[in-house]
């Protein structure tokens, strides 16, 4: 087992630890039947066995990734009751705690998606679409990591002149439902998901999908 996959398997204890109600009071998106907790990520959705804590996919027979587990185990726990949208919409580094891992996101996540979409668009699309994805009008989209947590995915096409340029901007709310070292995670995840759907290759330096 890898520091990883025990870091996910402490969060899963640490699930079970949980007042499930209280998750769904503080997630309305969050659906509780008999056994499991459900909850869609990325046009995915999931369910969290109320007992065990294991979470299995239930729209595709995909593995579930480590990140994707992270992601939610740690909404669970970090959603305030408070939080709410509140319509502003900023980069990563405008976000509580962000600007300390402002030039790693960078490096990490948007450099990265625009060198790997740069004249491809189609296959963003094609992407974005797979995720649940809107069309925005001003050059992106609107994808729901979360319902609670969308994410606005901005891209401006390369030429010979300028290289392809991405952003990534989230409700300022974002931290009041999860925490930021999440926030990385959450961004990271929606590049490897567009690119398993687009069958494209990571162009740069982005950060390991683990």
């Amino acid at each position: 087992m890898n520091n990883y996959e025990k870091q996910c398997e402490d969060w899963r204890r640490k699930f079970l630890t949980m007042e499930q109600e209280d998750i769904c009071r503080r997630l309305p998106e969050v659906k509780k039947t008999k056994t499991h907790l459900l909850l869609w990520h990325y046009g995915r959705q999931f369910a969290v066995h109320r007992r065990s804590g294991v979470i299995s996919a239930l729209s595709d027979d995909r593995p579930v990734s480590i990140m994707t587990r992270l992601n939610i185990y740690t909404l669970f726990w970090y959603a305030s009751a408070s939080a709410r949208f509140s319509g502003e919409w900023v980069p990563f580094r405008d976000l509580k705690d962000g600007a300390p891992f402002a030039a790693a996101f960078q490096k990490g996540v948007l450099t990265p998606l625009a060198a790997t979409f740069c004249n491809r668009g189609d296959c963003l699309e094609k992407a974005a679409a797979a995720l649940r994805g809107k069309r925005l009008a001003e050059s992106g989209f609107l994808l729901p990591a979360f319902d609670c947590i969308p994410v606005k995915l901005l891209f401006w096409d390369g030429d010979d002149e300028f290289p392809a340029q991405a952003n990534v901007l989230f409700d300022r709310s974002a931290t009041d439902f999860i925490h930021i070292e999440s926030i990385v995670t959450i961004a990271t995840e929606m590049l490897y998901q567009m690119v398993d759907v687009a069958e494209l290759p990571v162009r740069g330096d982005a950060f390991y999908r683990f």
